[in-house]
């Protein structure tokens, strides 16, 4: 009998384990990262959340329509590390997201760097620093494109 729950607790234990794990996904799973876009637009909020925090902004698309995005961004004790700080994003600020684009079509990325209208630049790997002309913005990253349109829907 004990034997018998001791197998049944370890399934239990297991599984309480396993469930998370398949839900996270691979960067590959969702972003193509054939499809590098630089998208310029006003902050909106930043959610310092788990298991991936997000970078809410507004797009206004040549038509003069406003799209929101999402950029999804590492965790919070990850952006903590990079040198990222809550206070650094500001609602309505000016910024230009580096990225990649989501493999579903919607208005969604993965985030690399935010470039700021005042020359500062957070990346993955970096405290705000100003990007220098043609050369690397913080202790990473390469230099920002050219803002481009988000892609034809």
């Amino acid at each position: 009998m004990k034997t018998k729950l001791a197998i049944i607790a370890g399934c239990v234990a297991l599984l309480a384990v396993a469930l998370p794990l398949s839900a996270h996904h691979s960067f590959a799973a969702e972003y193509d990262n054939s499809k590098p876009v630089s998208i310029k637009g006003k902050a909106v909020k930043m959610d310092w959340v788990n298991p991936h925090s997000h970078l809410v902004f507004e797009v206004t698309t040549p038509d003069g329509k406003t799209e929101t995005w999402t950029a999804e961004t590492p965790p919070p004790n990850g952006l903590y590390r990079a040198g990222w700080r809550q206070t650094m994003i500001k609602g309505g600020e000016e910024i230009t997201v580096n990225g990649f684009l989501s493999k579903d079509g919607t208005n969604l990325m993965w985030a690399q760097s935010v470039d700021f209208a005042d020359g500062r630049r957070i990346t993955l790997n970096s405290s705000p620093e100003p990007v220098k002309d043609g050369g690397r913005g913080g202790r990473g990253g390469p230099p920002a494109q050219p803002p481009a349109q988000p892609p034809a829907q």
